[in-house]
């Protein structure tokens, strides 16, 4: 029962979190997952499946551009994703939303 009402709460704040990472420096997919991994102590465990449509999602409504890489050598060509300033401005809203969000749950929770 722990893991489905964990799982609710952590998608909620998927786009959140990957906007901030996003407001940091441009990213490829696979350097964000490992991202939300590290600095969340394994919490957000995000497979491809699971972050790509969030990516798409987020760019079809402006919020993130993606660009390609020009490969090096025996590098891969990636797709890096940055924030764009509406993604800037929606990253603010969501952390003013959530600021609320948790000091309301707290008070609820005392």
């Amino acid at each position: 029962m722990k893991q489905k009402y964990e799982q609710q709460m952590k998608k909620g704040v998927l786009e959140m979190l990957v906007l901030q990472l996003l407001s940091e420096r441009e990213k490829y997919g696979y350097q964000l997952i490992c991202e939300l991994r590290e600095q969340s102590d394994a919490m957000f465990l995000l497979k491809e499946g699971t972050l790509y449509p969030i990516l798409y999602r987020m760019e079809d409504d402006g919020l993130v551009e993606g660009r390609w890489s020009e490969p090096a050598g025996r590098e891969v060509s990636r797709k890096y994703y940055g924030i764009t300033a509406e993604g800037r401005e929606t990253l603010d809203q969501l952390r003013a939303l959530w600021d609320r969000f948790v000091a309301n749950v707290e008070h609820i929770m005392k």
